[in-house]
């Protein structure tokens, strides 16, 4: 299973953003799913209301075209509406399918309150590229291994992640601990994707660091980017997986699972 990582550093336009993402997927040869971050219809700092759209709306219908035109899943955050808030709404589309990951853990965190403008998702979501499932989260759900464990028992071999990380002192070294900390606890790759350092904007919303990290399900970094907009890809191999769980069988050895 090949996996684009394309890390861009998105701004308030979503018209401009969509043209971010057609020419990610364009970069994206040979891969079968296209991940790019969190915020990517819109990045944080601004009024997400305005720019809102339901999955059958015009900005994902879009990318949904994208995404059949070049045969590939593409993952992306857009913003959709819900009631006076906004969900975070992690776009899942291609030839057969198009849903949404609504973020369960919202970042009520270091100063800031996202739930005072978003509404928070309930549903653990994984969806399925030839044979292979994979499940999806959303920055601040990588503090929460209850949320990866859950996607694993659904049958994920990866976890695809997309954030839009806050600055901070400290901040890059909890991220890159918390990616590999997930992989080991659902023994499943996780590859994260965040927007790029965009430098300062004057504002305290969480705009991205860089450093989109893969680790493997033995917690091994595979590949990190820098902070600045930039692409990878990476080959997820589901016998590593088999071999992690096998080895490792921490998924199987639980003796505290939520009721």
């Amino acid at each position: 299973m090949r996996v684009a990582v394309s890390q861009i550093s998105s701004t308030t336009d979503p018209r401009s953003n969509l043209e971010l993402v057609r020419d990610a997927v364009r970069r994206a040869e040979g891969a079968r799913v296209v991940l790019l971050p969190e915020a990517t219809m819109c990045r944080f700092g601004v009024p997400l209301g305005p720019v809102a759209e339901p999955l059958d709306g015009p900005w994902a219908s879009a990318v949904h075209e994208i995404a059949v035109q070049h045969d590939v899943v593409v993952v992306a955050g857009m913003f959709t509406p819900s009631g006076d808030r906004v969900t975070n709404t992690l776009l899942v589309t291609g030839p057969d399918v198009h849903a949404g990951y609504d973020k369960i853990h919202l970042f009520d965190a270091f100063g800031f309150q996202e739930s005072r403008t978003v509404a928070p998702g309930s549903d653990v979501v994984t969806f399925e590229v030839d044979g292979v499932t994979l499940g999806v989260a959303t920055c601040y759900d990588i503090r929460f291994p209850e949320l990866f464990r859950a996607l694993a028992d659904k049958g994920a071999s990866a976890v695809l992640v997309g954030a839009s990380w806050g600055a901070g002192p400290g901040k890059k070294e909890q991220w890159e601990l918390l990616v590999r900390a997930r992989a080991l606890d659902c023994t499943s790759y996780v590859v994260a994707c965040g927007q790029a350092y965009p430098g300062d904007l004057g504002s305290s919303a969480p705009t991205g660091i860089g450093y989109s990290t893969v680790a493997d399900p033995f917690g091994k970094v595979v590949v990190q980017l820098s902070d600045q907009p930039s692409d990878t890809i990476v080959d997820l191999d589901p016998d590593v997986v088999a071999q992690a769980r096998e080895v490792l069988p921490v998924l199987a050895n639980r003796r505290l699972t939520s009721s």
